[in-house]
């Protein structure tokens, strides 16, 4: 049976649908132009869709998980001929000329964007996103599901289930830093489902920084990863499996004790290589599933710069990152349960273009929430989307970079 190609209303308008005003703030076409060049991706002859126009569309994209390709670009080329210079036609290509497009451009700038730009928003005014005089950052992973294309199901393979049986779908696994305060993803790496998450971590800690102080749950802690990860400067957090043999060298006046971690179990018998770690235990009463010890290992090693009664609580609030994996898989897709691209090289694509876009809607809900002076875990994620969609701004209000802009009315995310 024909597929009907999924449109937005009759008569709809990138006006009414698309803001570009934020994507266009948030990734100014100065910077895109400046990290095609580097990756040489810059379009070489005029063509109807310029890399340009191109890497705007991938983003789009995810802002459009539920209308067809031909659809989301009919609106992006409505809203964003003040792009063309002259060289881009608003007329809307047929879906092989979409893809040869998608093709051209490939995924490394696309990446090399998201890396430059999707970075902590928080300021001193954020409220949430500190402890102390840390930025609270969190580690973790998902998954996402591809399209059951033999080249994804080769590259990325599936999920494995019960009685030995596979997923119907190909699947990738990703890894994440979330800035707790604001859900920011950033420092994102992605690979085939198989791979562990130790590996894509080695990846993904280097994005830490001094002033970071960053939370993970027990199967990320490994000596290899949490030495790459305290030589960035960012302080750590983790938990520590119960298992694993910690002796207490000193114990401090909060209850806490300092102990060393080994690389090689040849090492802890010989003493040898350890390095220091604080190590905070607790148990949590009143729960049904609570377990009956917490352990965590930290880098900071003065209780008066964080007692431990205030790292057990603070550990908890590694499950912000749990929304903002929803609010990136689940509310920005809609009901689209995959992702859509059939090739490999298309899924990275497409994959740093839906976070790029998670970017946007969360910058624009920070800035709400600065304006309010509000925690930004108060406002709805939901209604953001909804006037990122339906909310334009025209092009006298995205002047060329450099040029005031026309103040918004209203900003995207607050009450009412």
């Amino acid at each position: 049976m024909a597929r009907t190609t999924a449109r937005l209303a009759d008569g709809s308008r990138i006006t009414d649908y698309l803001s570009l005003g934020v994507v266009a703030k948030t990734f100014p076409k100065s910077l895109v132009e400046d990290v095609l060049r580097r990756t040489g991706k810059v379009s070489v002859r005029q063509r109807d869709l310029p890399a340009h126009v191109v890497v705007y569309y991938v983003i789009a994209l995810a802002l459009y998980m539920q209308a067809s390709y031909r659809e989301v670009l009919r609106c992006l080329l409505e809203g964003v001929q003040w792009l063309k210079n002259e060289d881009v036609d608003a007329k809307v290509a047929v879906r092989s000329s979409i893809s040869q497009a998608r093709i051209r451009l490939g995924w490394e700038p696309i990446r090399q964007l998201h890396d430059e730009i999707v970075q902590p928003i928080a300021t001193a005014a954020t409220r949430g996103a500190w402890f102390r005089q840390w930025r609270v950052v969190s580690l973790d992973g998902s998954a996402l599901d591809l399209p059951d294309e033999a080249p994804n199901v080769t590259a990325f393979g599936k999920q494995p289930c019960k009685a030995g049986m596979e997923t119907a779908y190909p699947s990738i696994r990703f890894l994440s830093l979330v800035e707790n305060g604001t859900h920011v993803l950033f420092g994102s790496r992605m690979g085939p489902y198989a791979i562990g998450e130790l590996t894509l971590a080695e990846e993904v800690v280097p994005h830490l920084k001094p002033g970071m102080l960053c939370l993970a749950d027990r199967g990320f802690y490994s000596f290899k990863t949490w030495a790459m990860a305290k030589e960035t400067g960012a302080q750590l957090v983790w938990r520590m499996k119960k298992s694993n043999t910690l002796p207490r060298e000193k114990e401090l006046e909060d209850g806490s004790f300092l102990s060393r971690v080994y690389e090689t179990q040849n090492d802890q018998k010989q003493k040898r290589n350890g390095v220091v770690v604080r190590v905070v235990e607790y148990t949590l009463e009143g729960l049904l599933d609570a377990e009956p010890i917490y352990r965590l290992l930290t880098t900071i090693l003065d209780p008066g710069l964080a007692p431990a009664t205030e790292l057990a609580a603070l550990y908890h609030e590694r499950w912000e990152i749990e929304t903002a994996f929803d609010e990136f898989k689940t509310h920005l897709r809609g009901r689209q349960m995959n992702l859509r691209s059939k090739t490999p090289d298309l899924v990275i694509q497409e994959f740093y273009g839906m976070l790029m876009a998670h970017f946007a809607i969360r910058g624009l809900m920070h800035e709400a929430a600065l304006k309010e002076g509000i925690d930004p875990d108060r406002l709805s994620f939901m209604h953001a989307v909804r006037v990122i969609r339906r909310k334009m701004t025209r092009f006298a209000s995205l002047p060329p970079s450099g040029l005031a802009r026309v103040p918004r009315k209203r900003v995207a995310g607050t009450p009412g």
